[in-house]
């Protein structure tokens, strides 16, 4: 089963495949190391990025990820304010300390960017090397970023890592998950919030959904407040201090016009893309490059829902959690691997089943919104300019985001008959993803990402 704590990590920018899953895989092969009492003998540690991880991995961060993945940092605990000066110090040393000894390492000659060797089985793989101080290797490890922040290593099994342990409503796909709900009366929120329970205890899975909900919201209130040029070559501004500004100026002469709170739900979105983009606290969901659409989809129900409630928004999320685990089972939530709709896509239809959810919606109303809202997003490109989380993907959770409420408005009015069923667009996602040329799949080299003429 995927877990609300696999699809909804607490992490940093700017992106959960390139940023988040190289970190910890870098953390856990140094643990690796340790374990096996290896750390005695090493003198020296090679990483090498392949496939998408090559061609976008400098835009991404990826290089500083695995420099704080290799000392020991996890994306859940860092402190966003202090990894870059982290990195800072370890470059200009020239050295990792790992177990009290210093390790000689200069991520500039120590972490290759290999564009031309093809990855046998996932675009983003990265391999790590440890040597003793006669060149002899002392280990070697393959990993693969599947998207979400998820990582395994290369020779594992799809699903490694998930909760394997019995829960009471076991479900492969959205008919089965249907199923279940017809024959128990539940909603899909309570099954998978008893899922989850049979995992856990009650109050930590709670706990978690609660500081979950509660990083978004955060984000979104630092990204209204941020203000500068976002990292990169690009040096794109950042937007959402100002169009907060011009809202608000519009909101307090009653020159809002009905269909213009839409544009708040875009400041949503935009602000915690912003404080992604920026190395800032937010998370996966399910991934980084999608991380606004989900939470502006919240705010939205909690600012603007007459009646809302936190018990709902924990609803949202437990909803959610379902659609996010039949696309990341049945297809993939890798812009690597599928493009964008496997990011912004699965967002928009995790976001308009948890919207529909928190709104009162029945289970084939919450199955029609997610449908609904995926539709609409097939065979959408992962181009990102200059290999940044920026340009167009700022934006695109916007909309994104407008998509989701959309969708969820639209399945509501009705009864929930439909003809394309959500497993037929997911299995329809997946066929596209395959079919879909490894240039507009995050390697930068297609799409925007190659018309756009940088000055």
């Amino acid at each position: 089963m995927i877990s609300v704590f696999d699809l909804f990590k607490i992490g940093i920018g700017p992106s959960s495949s390139h940023t988040v899953g190289p970190m910890r895989a870098a953390h856990f092969f140094t643990e690796g190391l340790r374990e096996g009492k290896l750390i005695a003998r090493l003198a020296r540690l090679r990483v090498t990025l392949y496939g998408s991880l090559a061609w976008t991995g400098q835009g991404h961060a990826t290089d500083k990820a695995v420099v704080l993945g290799l000392a020991g940092e996890l994306p859940e605990t860092i402190d966003p304010d202090h990894a870059d000066a982290l990195v800072a110090a370890i470059a200009a040393s020239g050295t990792l300390h790992l177990a009290g000894r210093a390790i000689p390492f200069a991520p500039a000659g120590d972490i290759l960017f290999d564009r031309d060797t093809p990855p046998p089985r996932h675009p983003n793989t990265l391999a790590f090397e440890a040597f003793d101080a006669a060149g002899a290797l002392l280990a070697a490890e393959r990993w693969c970023s599947i998207g979400g922040g998820f990582v395994i290593r290369e020779e594992e099994p799809d699903g490694a890592g998930a909760a394997t342990a019995p829960v009471p409503y076991p479900f492969a796909n959205a008919a089965g998950l249907l199923r279940a709900g017809q024959e128990t009366g539940l909603t899909i929120a309570e099954m998978v919030r008893a899922n989850e329970v049979a995992l856990r205890p009650a109050a930590e899975v709670l706990a978690h959904v609660d500081r979950v909900i509660a990083t978004m919201m955060v984000a979104i209130d630092r990204g209204l407040q941020g203000e500068g040029l976002l990292p990169g070559a690009l040096k794109v501004p950042r937007r959402a201090r100002a169009l907060r500004k011009r809202l608000e100026a519009d909101t307090s002469r009653n020159d809002l016009a009905p269909h213009e709170k839409m544009d708040w739900v875009s400041l949503f979105a935009m602000a915690v893309n912003e404080e992604n983009a920026a190395g800032g606290r937010i998370v996966t969901a399910p991934t980084n490059g999608a991380a606004g659409v989900i939470p502006a989809v919240l705010r939205y129900y909690a600012d603007m829902c007459p009646g809302a409630t936190h018990e709902q928004m924990r609803n949202f999320l437990f909803t959610a959690t379902a659609i996010g685990g039949l696309f990341k089972t049945n297809a993939s939530i890798s812009g690597a691997e599928v493009g964008c709709q496997g990011e912004v896509g699965v967002a928009a239809s995790m976001a308009a089943a948890g919207l529909a959810a928190a709104r009162g919606c029945s289970n084939a109303q919450i199955e029609n919104a997610a449908e609904i809202a995926m539709e609409h997003h097939l065979g959408m490109t992962c181009d990102p300019v200059g290999g940044l989380v920026q340009i167009p993907c700022i934006e695109r959770n916007a909309f994104g985001a407008i998509k989701a409420i959309s969708a969820a408005s639209l399945a509501k009015r009705g009864d929930g008959a439909h003809l394309v069923s959500l497993d037929q667009v997911i299995a329809t996602m997946r066929q596209t993803g395959a079919d879909m040329n490894s240039k507009y799949k995050e390697t930068s080299l297609g799409g925007l990402a190659a018309n756009f003429v940088e000055c």
